[in-house]
């Protein structure tokens, strides 16, 4: 790992399922050495998640290979004295218990920085760590609710799920991992550490900037799939073809509208950015769902317009322009190359419950 950008940093980790776990997996791509702390018995619960191969949950080894695993009973005060010593030899700690639990035991920030005053220590939660909803359980369906999001959503068959955990993974794994990098580069200025507090409800808000835009200039809020970029104009729109697919059109600028319009054969009196925009959806509509996929793919090919078929999983993973990439590879007890980072560490397998406990001394 010489040479890596995160060469030498020590990271404690005792957050479980998915946005800890991928942050951490993140710093140890750029080098860090991670050390997972585990309940004892059955370890973290996405140890036990489907699909498995070779008795090992694939999910799990994907967010955490290259990690090291010690299983430890935090209520045990037996160890404790050893784990202060731990303590002391990591740079970063994050955690993802529900706000409390770590003061409880006695291993909040406070608590640890009286020995460790350099510690970067990375809370983790839904509603963050103070106010009125900090003890409020969640996922991130209720976080999308919670902050609107999910009122901006256009409706399919009468359901409004996002096909992404956008807040563990861009509310929890991104602002830990980006805090956690400014944090270490403030020490290097400073020689303190601090605490991180970070909640996934706060990292939602940037996805809804043309809503929170209008509701600061006093204007109302649009409803659900009725702003610009969730379906609230002919530019930025799923049509349905003739053989029952989706086209993903995203003409929105003037230029690649007009080609659009063109190559479409849209009558040119709707072309304008005066037409009706309900009217010409339908119009668009109707002329898209005339065709196949393959004839507007045809159509559509080498010209600079923003559309793209939607296609399945299975079929993305494999086109060539994909696997060229490097990025993804199948077979083997994981694909960890699935969340690869540009430049990053080959990290190996994920570890087995409780596999360094000798190591560390427990």
């Amino acid at each position: 790992m010489t040479g890596a950008p995160l060469d030498g940093v020590r990271v404690l980790d005792f957050s479980t399922l998915l946005p800890g776990p991928l942050a951490t997996l993140y710093l140890v791509q750029a080098g860090a050495e991670v050390i997972k702390i585990e309940r004892p018995g059955s370890g973290d619960p996405v140890r036990s998640y489907p699909p498995f191969r070779e008795g090992k949950s694939i999910l799990f080894e994907l967010l955490n290979g290259g990690k090291q695993s010690v299983v430890l009973d935090l209520k045990d005060p037996a160890p404790r004295s050893r784990f202060l010593e731990l303590v002391r030899s990591v740079d970063v700690l994050v955690e993802q218990f529900r706000p409390g639990v770590m003061a409880r035991l006695q291993l909040d920030f406070d608590s640890l920085r009286t020995v460790h005053p350099e510690l970067i220590y990375c809370s983790i939660s839904g509603y963050g760590q103070h106010g009125a909803r900090n003890q409020v359980v969640g996922h991130d369906l209720n976080y999308q609710a919670w902050t609107g999001l999910l009122a901006l959503a256009s409706e399919h068959d009468g359901r409004r799920i996002v096909p992404a955990l956008v807040a563990d993974i861009a509310g929890g794994t991104h602002a830990a991992v980006i805090n956690i990098l400014l944090a270490l580069r403030s020490r290097e200025q400073t020689g303190q550490g601090c605490y991180l507090d970070i909640a996934m409800t706060d990292g939602l808000f940037p996805f809804m900037l043309s809503a929170l835009a209008n509701w600061s200039a006093g204007n109302a809020v649009p409803g659900a799939g009725n702003d610009l970029l969730t379906g609230g104009s002919p530019r930025y729109q799923l049509y349905r073809t003739a053989d029952d697919r989706h086209l993903a059109a995203a003409p929105l600028e003037e230029h690649f509208w007009q080609r659009f319009a063109e190559l479409i054969r849209l009558p040119e009196g709707s072309r304008s950015q005066g037409a009706d925009p309900e009217t010409v959806r339908e119009m668009v509509a109707g002329i898209i769902a005339a065709e196949s996929a393959a004839y507007w793919e045809a159509r559509f090919e080498g010209e600079d317009v923003c559309c793209t078929l939607v296609r399945g999983l299975s079929e993305a993973l494999a086109d060539p322009a994909v696997v060229g990439r490097h990025r993804v590879r199948s077979g083997g007890a994981a694909a960890v190359d699935l969340l690869a980072i540009p430049g990053a560490v080959s990290t190996g397998g994920a570890p087995s419950c409780g596999q360094d406990n000798q190591r560390f001394g427990f």
